[in-house]
This record gives structure tokens, C-alpha cells and sequence, in this order.
């Protein structure tokens, strides 16, 4: 486990709030901790926390609130906490986008379980969305690597960027301006041929796309490109 992992835990019971903290520094976790809803959403953009423990009952904005204004930016996991006794609508809280919930009075280790499981399906979770696989074909962010037909292909990172981000959305045309401010990171100044020079040296060397039994990359004749999955 990574120690510099960041917990923010967002309770107005501050006895409660220290208790976890206790445990999870004792783990090798770094911990703040929030009072209210607005200094957890605070502490968020601050402290950019790995992992949110959310209670729901507080001050200024529950931890529904605070859950709802965390998702619209991030994907932190979340696990949330309920008092014994209030009414907790475990499908609001996951369709909010609530990772896992607790109900207090809960044990302290529990939790830490809890949390290392959360933490972990999220460490499978971003291993696995940075390499894609289709028939003959393998592109691996994490490693910056390309394998086609089982064997290596050079790419400079721009190019197997590009490759990357229309291959993680099969089927989907982007225009040439779109994809120009997602890898190369600037809004449209004209220069889309920047995109179609780099499609190009990706076709040549993955061959062409009649080559390909289950994909290829298309032209959108007027729009721009797409990953096509057949």
C-alpha cells in the first residue's frame, strides 16, 4: 500500500472522526478531516484525497450534497456513513455515486477493510482502463507500448496517445478539432492536419484497415475519425 494514499474524513463528530483517523494513520494513511459538508468540499480541491469517508447527517451540507458536488468533477471514491436508526437510501447514495456505506455503530477495522477494498478495486479499475485489447492488437498507456500481430510497434507517445483515445471509444466519431485538444491539450487554431499526419503514420504501421479482421481506424469523410469495432 502506497503510504502517501490521502483519506479526507468528513464527520461533524469529531470523536468519531478522530477514532478513524487514528487507525488509518496507524496504517500508514495520510488524514484530514472535515467538520461540515462545505470544508469537506473544501479540503477536496485542497487536499485532493485518494479516498472520501462521507458522513451523511452534517452542518452546512450533507454528505449527499457533498457527494453529488464531488461526482460532478471527480471519480474519489466514496464510502459513506449513516447513523443506526436514520433513514439511509442505499440507492440514492450509489446512484449518487457512492462507492460503499456504513452504518454507525461500525467497527473501526471493518472500516479499514473497507477501505483498503475500495482503494484497491480502484488501483484494478485505472490498471485496467489503461490498456485496451482487440484482435491482434494491444495498446498499453501504462508502459506507453504497442503490440500488433505479437510484435512491438515504435510509436512516439503523441501518436500512441492518439491511437489510445480512439480505441477507449469504439464506434465513436470525433472531429479532428476534438482530438487536437485532447492529446495535444490547445483549442482548434487550424492546424488539423497535425491529426491527420499522425493518423496516417499510425495506418502505416499497423497496415491497412482491410488487413483488420475485427477493427479499423475510419475516416468520417467531412467530420474526422473513429475506432471502428465490427
Amino acid at each position: 500500500m502506497n503510504a502517501k494514499q490521502r483519506i479526507l474524513i468528513a464527520d461533524d463528530d469529531a470523536n468519531i472522526a478522530e477514532l478513524i483517523a487514528l487507525y488509518l494513520t496507524k496504517e500508514g494513511y495520510e488524514t484530514r478531516k472535515a467538520g461540515d459538508g462545505r470544508e469537506a468540499l473544501q479540503l477536496v480541491q485542497t487536499f485532493n484525497p485518494d479516498l472520501i469517508i462521507l458522513d451523511i447527517m452534517m452542518p452546512e451540507m450533507d454528505g449527499y450534497e457533498v457527494c453529488r458536488e464531488v461526482r460532478k468533477e471527480s471519480t474519489t471514491p466514496i464510502i459513506m456513513l449513516t447513523a443506526k436508526g436514520e433513514t439511509f437510501d442505499k440507492v440514492l447514495g450509489l446512484e449518487l455515486g457512492a462507492d460503499d456505506y456504513m452504518v454507525k455503530p461500525f467497527d473501526t477495522k471493518e472500516l479499514v477493510a473497507r477501505v483498503k477494498a475500495v482503494l484497491r478495486r480502484m488501483e484494478n479499475k485505472e490498471t485496467n482502463m489503461k490498456k485496451i485489447s482487440f484482435d491482434n492488437l494491444t495498446i498499453n498507456l501504462s508502459n506507453y507500448s504497442v503490440t500488433y500481430q505479437n510484435e512491438s510497434v515504435e510509436m512516439p507517445p503523441k501518436e500512441l496517445e492518439l491511437l489510445f483515445f480512439l480505441a477507449s471509444h469504439p464506434n465513436q466519431v470525433f472531429t479532428r478539432e476534438q482530438l487536437l485538444n485532447q492529446i495535444w491539450g490547445y483549442e482548434y487554431y487550424g492546424d488539423t492536419r497535425t491529426v491527420d499526419v499522425h493518423i496516417k503514420r499510425i495506418r502505416e504501421k499497423l497496415g491497412s484497415d482491410e488487413e483488420h479482421a475485427q477493427w479499423s481506424i475510419k475516416t468520417v469523410w467531412g467530420v474526422g475519425y473513429k475506432f471502428e469495432v465490427k
